[in-house]
This record gives structure tokens, sequence and C-alpha cells, in this order.
């Protein structure tokens, strides 16, 4: 069976490589020039590289994750130090080698299977939600599904509707997954690192046009045993007008539109989710009853997405708590376009963040 899965893929999807600078307009914060920065790309790659180093039974497998050192580098150099018994090029069958990696989780291994963006993920959903979300509880506890599913989620540039989707709001409906959606750097290293070891599985959504960002890290960030909790939230930036609710890269713009509310009088506080399912409510909730306002802000789809989740917990929990109603900032409820101009229009923007924020505040003009 291993000798089928090393064959190498029959055809490559290069489109990813023309994004490897990533974008500029991620709203990074400002820094002592001290501090050591390390992209996105390099954070994950070396959080795979500690936990393989760590622990055997840890093993990468998809397409071109090994000769070809990964679509996006991510896997850049593992090859060549775990080899390719630990480092598996696929054909391109999403449905094949996930299954087989369900199968290697079921008898102790721990994969991380890649996917080279998750609209492929469609091919192997069977896989993720019936068998590897839902053996634990059908065994009683018997099972454990130790495996990570990892890969660039939502929109990257000019790619068209089936390369573009946020997948956060479909996973993150599904008992017995975890899902989570880093911004950092700091963000990717601590929650795959915690993905990896998380004896159950978790869907792990990066973002394409994060990797070649740069963030600030600490020693502590950088130590082998730096691990992140899932399921609880980063306040990004403390306020008391405002709250703005974020993951991935929307973190970066409403990082941004905080900046230039806080030149109006407006000082808003935002959230990282970092963790889709489970959802940190009562950060959430503190926040809000702080704040009194809420703005929720995400890629994917407006209807049933995470924004409406975050609106529905809000409401049960903190509803007398509101002083305006809460706004949701999301993407166009139509197929990703591919002319530059409307799917530019398709997603949120810095402005789109500044004018719900001045709405809940009673100060738009």
């Amino acid at each position: 069976m291993l000798g089928i899965i090393r064959q190498r893929a029959a055809g490559k999807l290069h489109h990813a490589l023309s994004l490897e600078q990533g974008i500029g307009a991620v709203g990074l914060r400002a820094f002592s020039s001290s501090a050591k920065q390390m992209t996105v790309r390099d954070a994950l790659n070396s959080a795979l590289d500690e936990e393989m180093s760590a622990d055997p039974k840890v093993f990468m497998m998809g397409e071109e994750v090994g000769e070809y050192q990964g679509a996006y580098k991510i896997t850049k150099g593992l090859l060549d130090k775990y080899g390719p018994e630990r480092v598996l090029d696929t054909p391109i069958t999403e449905a094949g080698f996930t299954g087989i990696g369900v199968g290697a989780a079921y008898h102790g291994l721990r994969p991380v299977i890649e996917f080279m963006t998750f609209n492929f993920s469609m091919q192997a959903i069977d896989h993720i939600i019936n068998s590897a979300a839902k053996s634990n509880y059908m065994s009683s506890g018997q099972i454990s599904v130790p495996i990570v599913f990892r890969g660039p989620n939502g929109a990257a540039s000019g790619v068209g509707a089936q390369h573009s989707q946020c997948y956060a709001a479909w996973f993150g409906a599904c008992p017995g997954l975890k899902v989570l959606a880093p911004y950092s750097s700091e963000d990717a290293r601590g929650l795959l690192k915690a993905a990896i070891r998380d004896p159950d599985p978790v869907v792990f959504l990066e973002n394409e046009l994060l990797y070649g960002e740069s963030f600030p890290v600490s020693a502590e960030v950088l130590d082998s045993s730096f691990c992140l909790p899932i399921g609880k939230a980063k306040i990004e930036r403390e306020g008391k007008d405002v709250t703005i609710t974020a993951y991935s890269k929307m973190v970066g713009y409403s990082l941004q539109a905080a900046d230039i509310l806080a030149k109006e009088g407006i000082n808003a506080e935002v959230i990282n989710l970092r963790s889709i399912r489970p959802l940190d409510r009562s950060t959430i909730n503190a926040s809000v009853r702080k704040t009194n306002r809420l703005v929720t802000v995400e890629e994917g789809f407006p209807q049933h997405g995470v924004g409406a989740e975050i609106c529905a917990t809000v409401f049960e929990d903190s509803f007398e708590y509101l002083d305006a109603p809460v706004e949701r900032i999301a993407g166009a409820d139509v197929p990703t376009p591919y002319a530059a101009n409307l799917e530019r229009s398709a997603f949120p923007q810095v402005d789109d963040i500044v004018r719900a924020a001045k709405r809940a505040c009673y100060r738009s003009r």
C-alpha cells in the first residue's frame, strides 16, 4: 500500500507559486526592531519538523509534499530529513490518500494530510466527516483518530470560484472535528503543534496569502515545547467601544480598521478567534459585555456562517448588554468572480469594517 501512495502525482498545479509574496494589506502591527521575525510559512514548516522529530508516528502525506517540497513550500526539507516513508507523495486522488490517512490514524499513527487547497477536500469529505469525525463517538470512545487535515483555505487571487471558498463554517458545523484558523506566525506554530498532538481529528485552515507574511515571535514561541490551547481566542487589541471578531486574514484587516477608528475616537477591541470549533464563547461574550457592541468579520458566505453563530451565542448569553444591533461583515453571497475588480468587491475590505463599527457606535455619516 505504501508503494502505491509513494507514486508521483501525474500533474502539478503551479498557480500557487505566483502568490509567494503574500499580501501587504494584512495590517501588521508595529513591533520593536529587536523582535525576531518569522513568516507564517516558516512557522508551519518548523512546527511540522519539530513534531516529526519528537514523535516517529507523525508523517506527512499529500500531493507534491515530498520531491517538490510542497506547492507552497510548507514541507521544504522534510523529505531529505525524514525520508519517503514519512513524507509521502501521492497521486491526485484526495479520496484515496485521505482514506489511507484515516485508516493509519485508526492504527495509532498521526498523519498530517495536506490538501493543495481545501476546495479539493470536497473529494475526500466522506472520509473527513463520516469516518474521521464520527468514529470516536460511534465506537464508544474505543477508536481515536489523531489526524490533521491542513492546507490553504479561502480566497487567494484570481483563481476563480472553484478555488476560492472558505470552509470554516462547513467543517465548523460537524461534531467530532476541531477546526482551527491561524492568523499570525505564533498562531500557525502553536496551533499546528496542538493539532498534531491532539487525539481527535483537526481541520487546520491556513491562508495562502498569509504564507509570506512576517510576524514577530518571542523566544517562548520558538521553543520546541510551545503549544497553544485549542478553543481559546486571543485579544489582539484591547478596546472599550466595540468588539470586532475575526479569524485568519481578516484579523489583519480588523486591526487596520481599528487603527483608523482610533483616529476618530472609537476604541475597538479586536478578537482573533483562532479556533472555529470549539468556539471561545466566553471570551467573545466577556468582550461584548464590556463594549456593548459587536461586529463579526469573515471571508466566508454570510448565510449559516461563523459570524451568524457568533451573533447567535451573543444573543443567547449577552443580549441585555447590547446597545446597538450587531453587524455582520462577510463575503458576498455569490460564487467568487474571476475578474479582479469583481473579486475585490466580493470580499470584505478594511473600509467595510470601519463603516460597520461606526454604525454600531452610531457614528456613521
